[in-house]
């Protein structure tokens, strides 16, 4: 009688290891490029909003100098016409004086003129050396008034009333209506401002 010998099985393919529990879960997946960029540390977080504070307080600053140097410019402006104006109120104030003294001059220039203009025709050698200094002086005097620029005022034609005054108006064959007859007064201008007007006779 014969005898079976049976093969003892590998008992290390079925028997878990002990202590250890298989898993049948899958491995998570590593996340995506964009879910982790879009992660902000604590860190990353506060140096945006010091930056973005940064950036307020340099919108701010520039604003601030901006109107500081719009009102720079504002007070220098004004400055300048301030300076200008005080110039140009000087410099009437200069003109006025002068004109006023002009003005006084006139009277003694007429005194010449009509003296002048009333001479005999016969002097004697004496009178006729006096006569040549006091010419002297008139024409010292209208050389001062041409130097000054002061012009005298036509008073032939007809009337105007922006440069001339009637002193009397007269009936006149010889002069039409509204015209001037004859001169009383000489009138002069400074510059284009009438110094004194001229008076005159006017035609009716």
């Amino acid at each position: 009688m014969s005898t079976k010998h049976t093969k003892p099985k590998n008992t290390t393919e079925s028997t878990p290891v002990s202590g250890t529990t298989p898993s049948t879960e899958p491995a998570p997946a590593a996340p995506a490029g964009s879910e982790a960029a879009a992660e902000t540390s604590p860190v990353e977080a506060g140096e945006d909003e010091t930056l973005n504070k940064l950036v307020t307080e340099l919108k701010e600053a520039k604003q601030i100098a901006d109107e500081a140097q719009d009102q720079a410019l504002r007070a220098q402006a004004e400055m300048q016409n301030f300076r200008r104006r005080k110039e140009r109120e000087a410099s009437e104030r200069a003109a006025q004086a002068n004109a006023r003294l002009l003005k006084e001059l006139l009277p003694i220039i007429d005194d010449f003129d009509r003296a002048f203009a009333n001479v005999p025709d016969t002097v004697s050698p004496e009178e006729a050396a006096w006569l040549e200094g006091f010419q002297l002086i008139q024409r010292k005097l209208h050389t001062l008034l041409d130097r000054e620029g002061i012009t005298a005022i036509d008073a032939t034609g007809a009337f105007d009333p922006t440069v001339h005054e009637a002193v009397s108006v007269e009936v006149s064959d010889d002069v039409p209506s509204g015209e001037i007859i004859a001169e009383v007064q000489r009138g002069y201008k400074l510059h284009d401002k009438v110094l004194r007007p001229s008076y005159v006779r006017v035609a009716q």
